[in-house]
């Protein structure tokens, strides 16, 4: 603890369950106190790590707030002010440290409470990164800085990171996607697993749109990292109109789509409760082909099979009518058959096993319907590559595939209770590391997303979220997640976020890190040709002052 720090307050009462209060300090006003800080509590045997989570006004006696001072009586208001009346805040400890030999030791989960009177202290920027870690040590990545902390970074765990599916949760306009991009970009920079993205609406690969009106479009992964990202789209055209370069065209046959699929757009395309059993049946008589051997069927064609196969003429029907509107909305990559060497995942799992990133734009398919089509169909077949390359490695470390992390938005659409299950989105998560494949859903609807899946995430980055029901299912299954709802409840808008799970020692708010501003691309290793010179001539300037 350093020696010149302000004290903030002193402890009076609390226990282990219900957490700390602490009485303000005469000197701080209230008003600089805020839900979310970090501070430290300074114990006989150890320093317990602490974040604020209420901030409330306390009186020595009730009989003063019946009698308050009057305007004009300010010297009584200041007598009064931090002695019989004071500023009351909860504090919940998340971490302890041992006092003695505090350079080894480790960080402890915290068992015991510090005595009365314990001083508090802002957290410093020694505190923070002895909790959260250095960028240089290990995959450590900044994320952001602490509330009132602008110089001090707080660092994701990277490996941690990657070993167990991540949520980004927020409402509209919070910065999900900002904050989506700030991880992948860590990710990358780290090495730390490869990533798919399914860039459903065209924000991640070569540039993305902005709401802060002071700036342009902000750059995109491709052009951060060059080569190490290579761009796939379903709709070149759109690409090439928009500058990005894509890598090639996605283009998926029909004997690629199953019946799981098409169960996973019931919704989407109305179909009836028989319209999977009747998909079955095509499945018995014609293979892989039956999407094929349907949508080529006459009215004579549907009579003949119904009654050779037992299915009901008129499910058989309506599932037609059903899948001849996919294939209508979907035909400019869905086809009835593709060549070998156009086999799209194929192609992206060999750039995945290189190395390589890939984002996957949709363009103009960026329908409901189209995108969980695409992107459950290339998650299946990715995974089950993943699965038997895992398995042939029989647990040498050596040959497991890299670890692959699939971002993926509107995760409501394929994890909500009734699709979990059928899903392979649900399968990954369930799975956690099993198999080196985790999810990193990004969704501004929690509470759509099915509870067991939301047990299974490891690192939750919570934007503002207003709607109860989210609120529950984001913090569900954390510690003191009573305390953290205030917490969330008062975040900025923006470029605020809530941390906390396996990434990270304990929960803490953030004020996030400008995505792409040129402090972000130095640290990235990635400024440009013209941007590396004007920083060189400032070196000089520095260097060599006239």
């Amino acid at each position: 603890m350093g020696a010149e720090q302000e004290q903030v307050g002193f402890i009076v009462r609390g226990s282990l369950a219900e957490g700390l209060e602490m009485k303000l300090s005469e000197a701080r006003s209230i008003e600089q106190v805020r839900q979310g800080r970090f501070v430290v509590i300074q114990g006989v045997q150890h320093r317990f790590f602490s974040m604020v989570t209420d901030v409330a006004l306390g009186a020595s006696s009730p009989q003063l707030l019946l009698h308050p001072p009057r305007p004009e009586e300010e010297l009584l208001r200041q007598v009064l002010a931090g002695t019989s009346l004071y500023g009351s805040v909860q504090l919940r400890p998340m971490l302890m440290l041992p006092v003695a030999d505090e350079g080894a030791a480790d960080l402890l989960p915290v068992k015991t409470i510090p005595p009365h009177f314990s001083p508090v202290f802002d957290a410093d920027a020694e505190d923070v990164s002895r909790v959260f870690g250095r960028e240089g040590e290990g995959a450590h990545f900044t994320i952001g800085t602490p509330l009132e902390m602008d110089d001090t970074p707080v660092c994701l765990n990277l490996e941690r990171f990657v070993e167990r599916s991540n949520g980004i949760f927020g409402k509209s306009g919070t910065g999900k996607t900002f904050l989506t991009r700030i991880c992948l970009c860590g990710i990358i920079r780290e090495r730390a697993a490869v990533c798919l993205v399914l860039d459903m609406h065209s924000e991640y690969g070569w540039a993305g749109t902005t709401e802060d009106r002071t700036r342009g479009a902000v750059r995109g992964l491709k052009q951060l990292f060059q080569g190490r990202v290579l761009v796939c789209s379903l709709d070149p055209d759109s690409s090439r109109r928009r500058g990005v370069p894509v890598e090639f065209p996605v283009r998926i046959p029909y004997s690629q789509v199953t019946v799981e699929d098409i169960a996973l757009l019931e919704r989407e395309l109305n179909l009836s409760s028989t319209a999977v059993e009747t998909g079955y049946l095509l499945v018995s008589r014609f293979g892989p082909d039956w999407l094929a051997s349907l949508l080529g069927m006459d009215a004579q064609d549907l009579k003949q099979f119904a009654d050779e196969s037992g299915a009901h003429h008129g499910a058989l029907s309506a599932l037609k009518r059903k899948l001849n509107v996919l294939q209508e909305d979907c035909q400019g990559f869905l086809k009835p058959s593709l060549p070998p060497e156009d086999d799209a995942v194929r192609r992206i799992l060999s750039a995945l096993e290189d190395g390589k990133h890939v984002v996957l734009e949709f363009g103009q398919y960026a329908k409901p319907l189209q995108y969980m089509l695409v992107a459950n169909i290339l998650t299946r077949r990715i995974h089950r590559a993943y699965v038997r390359r895992t398995e042939e490695a029989g647990g040498d470390r050596a040959r497991m595939p890299r670890p692959l992390v699939i971002a993926v938005e509107e995760a409501h659409k394929f994890l909500s209770p009734g699709l979990a299950g059928q899903t392979i989105f649900g399968t990954i998560a369930r799975e956690m590391r099993k198999y080196n494949v985790t999810l990193l859903v990004v969704d501004q609807r929690p509470s759509g997303i099915d509870p067991e899946v939301l047990s299974q995430i490891g690192t939750r980055l919570l934007c503002l979220l207003d709607d109860e029901r989210d609120v529950d299912a984001a913090l569900a299954g954390t510690p003191n997640a009573a305390g953290l709802r205030g917490v969330l409840a008062t975040l900025d808008s923006r470029q605020q976020a809530l941390i906390l799970g396996h990434a990270v020692p304990m929960p803490i708010v953030v004020k996030t890190r400008v995505y792409d501003d040129e402090a972000f691309r130095r640290a990235l290793g990635c400024l440009e040709d013209s941007e590396r010179t004007a920083e060189a001539m400032k070196g000089i300037a520095r260097d060599f002052p006239d």
